[in-house]
């Protein structure tokens, strides 16, 4: 409810526009019943989809050398969802303004970047799967309702979690780390417990959305207590509380219009936040963070984001191309050879997109995220978004911003919460009428 002094509700749907009775007119409408079904199969391919996509499985479960095949469902599911899409009305309108022109031309540069990565079957295969979820989470917004979305992805992520609690307590050697530095903490069905923590995150911000929209609190209930003792017992405490602050979002906003309009724009100040970061490790060359007395390495995080922007320079403008930096053989094996160990991950989101897409990249991705938090602004003045709905979006997307600072989702090609993020830039892309702007 809105607080004290804010009379006024957001009360158009996030999906509907002035002109859809226009654009049903020219829409040759399918049949009933053929809508329906296109309709639920887009809903089942986005459960599927969360479950094939979301992290890698434990090699007891899925060999390494069949880890592909995940990839390979999560693209079939996506191509499945467009096809579908072809079969159901739209029910929102996105119109090529500069938020929607800055979106595509970031992820139009990051899908040809493959043409100076070096040309590897990995990048161009990378590239293409880019290209097919970006236009996917363009068919997924514009056809499904977000609530629908919401209830599909929940339910995805809520087998993950049940499946990977069971496998910790019924088979600990698979469901719990044995190694000498994570031992005795649950990976449940995964071969990383950062994995199940940040799925779990998840999963408690989604719970949140669904009790504030009347989910029962039974199942509320059920679901954030399983995802949080996963939260817990991966010892991925960072997630959770991130997750509980997006919840918090979501509730405050629904309190509070003036809270809602202040989180808006916290994505653009996490993207100014990580360029300073970079910037201090580009000018000092430290590996590490040092607060006076303090060094601070994030779990030796911060080792590969200097080594990271150590090479900046040799790739400034357009970087070194999707998938092009940790497959150079000089560069993976110097950093093996020093540190004892190396992992083909920046862990870092904001310091992936300065790497693969140089620095024209950056600059259009913050482009892309002024004008998102502009164009919110924007449509929560002219009240021509659901209160429930843009509340949803902004906290999803400053959850996934906060969580890119130590892990990398941004330009993933095929986990689902990061074609989810690309759904919601989507879902703000849309005309408002003039007159409707509020005083």
């Amino acid at each position: 409810m809105p607080g004290a002094g804010e009379s006024g509700q957001l009360v158009t749907s996030l999906h509907t526009d002035d002109s859809q009775e226009d654009e049903s007119a020219i829409w040759q409408a399918p049949s009933v019943g053929v809508e329906k079904l296109a309709g639920n199969v887009m809903r089942c391919s986005i459960t599927v989809n969360v479950i094939a996509s979301m992290g890698v499985l434990h090699p007891a479960l899925l060999p390494a050398e069949w880890s592909f095949v995940q990839q390979v469902v999560a693209l079939l599911m996506w191509v499945i969802l467009i096809y579908a899409s072809a079969f159901v009305r739209p029910c929102l309108r996105v119109q090529p303004n500069p938020d929607f022109i800055a979106l595509v031309a970031f992820y139009a540069l990051a899908a040809v970047s493959v043409l100076w990565s070096g040309l590897a079957t990995a990048a161009i295969m990378k590239s293409a799967a880019l290209v097919v979820t970006t236009f996917g989470a363009y068919c997924l917004i514009t056809r499904i309702d977000i609530d629908e979305i919401v209830g599909a992805t929940a339910l995805g992520l809520f087998i993950l979690v049940a499946a990977s609690a069971l496998c910790a307590v019924f088979v600990p050697e698979i469901g719990v780390d044995q190694s000498w530095m994570h031992s005795g903490q649950w990976q449940g069905i995964y071969e990383s417990k950062q994995t199940l923590g940040f799925i779990s995150a998840y999963l408690m911000f989604f719970a949140f959305y669904q009790k504030m929209t009347g989910q029962g609190w039974i199942v509320f209930l059920l679901t954030f207590l399983l995802a949080s003792t996963c939260v817990i017992a991966s010892e991925s405490r960072g997630a959770g509380a991130v997750a509980i602050a997006a919840g918090a979002l979501l509730v405050t906003s629904m309190w509070s219009i003036r809270c809602m309009r202040i989180y808006a724009v916290l994505p653009v100040i996490m993207c100014i936040l990580a360029a300073l970061l970079i910037l201090y490790f580009y000018v000092t060359g430290y590996d590490s963070i040092h607060l006076g007395e303090s060094t601070i390495n994030l779990t030796e995080r911060t080792f590969i984001w200097q080594y990271a922007i150590s090479h900046f320079n040799d790739a400034p403008l357009l970087g070194f191309g999707i998938n092009g930096f940790w497959t150079r053989p000089a560069i993976y094996d110097y950093f093996n050879q020093n540190h004892g160990w190396v992992l083909d991950n920046y862990h870092s989101g904001y310091i992936a997109v300065a790497m693969e897409t140089g620095f024209l990249g950056y600059v259009l991705f913050v482009a892309s995220v002024y004008l998102f938090s502009e164009k919110v602004l924007y449509l929560i003045a002219t009240r021509s978004i659901d209160r429930r709905h843009c509340a949803l979006v902004i906290g999803f997307v400053v959850l996934s911003f906060q969580s890119n600072f130590t892990e990398t989702m941004f330009l993933r090609s095929t986990m689902f919460t990061s074609v989810l993020l690309v759904a919601f830039f989507f879902a703000v892309c849309r005309p408002v009428p003039q007159q409707g702007l509020q005083q």
